[in-house]
């Protein structure tokens, strides 16, 4: 990851920061596959909507309006369990099934209905976690960005 992609200038290239980790032989190649990726800070309102990727929805899942998803993976696990990220979504209200999240609201605002459970609503700087399993219904009042680390 680098400035070029949008993200803050602080944040180094992931990859850079892996090859640069000192190891040899055996322990190389298990380590290259394990090793966790350098720390980082990423300015997330700072990242540019261009610099997010389309996550297109499927249209069941949209229920009113014309809602555009975007995201990028910050940072993903390499056996793909767990992944970091930025997620937007614009005004409309769609339904899911949730992964085991947890997310930190960035910008804009959003009313989460979960089936049988709570109704969240949920603003710039409010945390939440999602249980995996969970059906939802998001209804989006401004265009809502969030930080999230999802366990699968």
């Amino acid at each position: 990851m680098t400035a070029t992609s949008g993200l803050d200038a602080h944040t180094p290239d992931l990859e850079s920061a892996r090859a640069a980790e000192p190891v040899s032989g055996a322990a190389a190649e298990s380590s290259a596959e394990n090793a966790a990726p350098a720390s980082f800070v990423v300015n997330i309102p700072g990242i540019a909507d261009d610099d997010l990727e389309p996550e297109p929805l499927d249209p069941s899942q949209i229920v009113s309006g014309d809602p555009v998803v975007t995201g990028k993976v910050l940072w993903e696990a390499p056996d793909g369990q767990q992944i970091r990220g930025i997620w937007q979504i614009t005004p409309g209200v769609v339904t899911d099934t949730e992964a085991n999240e947890l997310f930190v609201v960035v910008s804009g605002r959003a009313t989460i209905e979960v089936e049988g459970g709570p109704v969240l609503e949920v603003g710039p700087g409010d945390a939440c976690v999602l249980r995996e399993g969970d059906q939802t219904r998001w209804t989006v009042h401004e265009t809502l960005r969030k930080a999230y680390h999802i366990s699968l």
